[in-house]
């Protein structure tokens, strides 16, 4: 239950700073955002600021007046106040009853997974000044985009925070390690039929020490196995709360001629800067994050067109759920960092231009520009429509994979149950 609460938590803060960049242009432009949601229909409850006439020309105590008493005192004077919207009540038709416009619904939905924004003429129907089909194009591609651009942003702030308080990253290059804590040298692969698989050296494990050499560095590690490489070494390691030893005997690499011990190794430590270093390489990282995540995304829709199927790397909301338990209980650092890169996936996900997803909607316009009018509405709903359907699809096949993969889990979690 509480992986569920996490989960969700975690979509609402990826999803919502996604539609508060659509919300924050939009209202900057000039565009009506009708409804801002948490969560997905059907509503529970909306509040809205209210445009109301007050009587004897004087908003009640509270209420914000937007027009001064006319010389008689009582009329003209128009004021807000919020109201509460309950249910699915059509708010344009209980506009249309007051005969006075309402400000942005801000709703709550039954549904807890993510938020939407609601802009007037987004899907045509009309084209009022304060609707988005009214603007310039322009105006239109940077309220599609500021979504993505926000995605970035919080991937940008989670980043430079972990580097604030401390972050646990990869040592390459770093010589000046008194200011980096936990530092130590972990398993990372296990190479078959090699010393340290015959050992019992399992990913995760910790190499504390080898031979004489204890807390080693990585060069260090690698240089006493090489020099040590016709002797069988002792090589402590901490898994979990065991501190273990192992005899092993290295093995020469024919390639090199060096001596290892069968294992993929890297150097981690908690790396912890001042804020203005901090923010300065949660940007760099960042873009490099973009690349790594664009490359994966190039060949993920490579293997699809051509027909390799889904990589095993990739994931659905189950997996991700999964995943965000696994995390959350390594500690909070480690939450927010992966709340980052589910962030910076979101963004390249969403600018990709396929129907329905924010790049989409980017192409349309510009496709409009170019030949100087906008596709026919129609058109370009059907084409959303074919788009979503497809996206649904492949969500659902990576969700049945993940099903396969961590069935594992939800049988235990079943029994655990009942």
């Amino acid at each position: 239950m509480l992986t569920l609460l996490i989960f969700i938590a975690v979509l609402a803060i990826l999803v919502l700073s996604h539609e508060f960049g659509h919300f924050v242009f939009a209202r900057l432009f000039g565009m009506k955002v009708e409804e801002f949601g948490f969560g997905f229909p059907p509503r529970l409850l909306g509040i809205r600021r209210k445009t109301v006439t007050p009587p004897h020309g004087h908003p009640p105590a509270g209420v914000e007046s937007l027009s001064p008493p006319s010389q008689g005192g009582t009329q003209g004077v128009l004021a807000k106040r919020w109201q509460i919207v309950w249910g699915n009540k059509n708010v344009k038709a209980l506009e249309k009853e007051e005969s006075l416009p309402g400000g942005t619904v801000y709703s709550f939905n039954w549904l807890p997974l993510g938020g939407f924004v609601k802009i007037k003429g987004e899907d045509g129907g009309t084209s009022d000044q304060d609707s988005f089909a009214a603007k310039a194009w322009w105006k239109k591609s940077v309220v599609l985009v500021a979504g993505v651009g926000m995605n970035i942003l919080v991937g940008v702030v989670l980043i430079s925070l972990g580097y604030m308080v401390g972050l646990p990253t990869a040592l390459d290059g770093i010589k000046d390690v008194s200011k980096i804590a936990d530092r130590h040298v972990e398993v990372v692969q296990i190479l078959p039929g090699k010393p340290a698989a015959a050992a019992g050296i399992v990913e995760g494990d910790r190499i504390v020490a080898v031979g004489a050499l204890n807390n080693p560095r990585l060069d260090e590690l690698r240089a006493y196995v090489d020099a040590h490489k016709d002797e069988t070494i002792p090589v402590t390691i901490i898994r979990g709360p065991e501190t273990i030893i192992k005899q092993i005997h290295p093995t020469v690499y024919a390639d090199t001629g060096k001596g290892g011990l069968g294992v993929g190794i890297v150097e981690l430590g908690t790396v912890r800067f001042p804020w203005y270093q901090a923010i300065a390489r949660g940007a760099v990282t960042t873009v490099q994050y973009l690349k790594t995540i664009i490359t994966s995304f190039y060949y993920l829709l490579k293997d699809l067109f051509s027909g390799a199927g889904l990589s095993a790397g990739v994931s659905g909301p189950v997996g991700i759920a999964v995943m965000t338990g696994h995390v959350a209980r390594l500690g909070w650092v480690y939450l927010t960092q992966f709340i980052a890169m589910l962030s910076l996936n979101l963004a390249v996900l969403n600018i990709l231009p396929i129907p329905a997803l924010d790049g989409g909607r980017l192409l349309f316009v510009i496709i409009g520009k170019i030949f100087r009018r906008p596709i026919k509405t129609r058109y370009e709903q059907l084409a959303h429509a074919i788009g979503f359907a497809l996206l649904l699809l492949l969500v659902v096949a990576v969700t049945v994979k993940d099903l396969g993969t961590f069935k594992g889990l939800f049988v235990e979690a079943f029994n655990k149950i009942f």
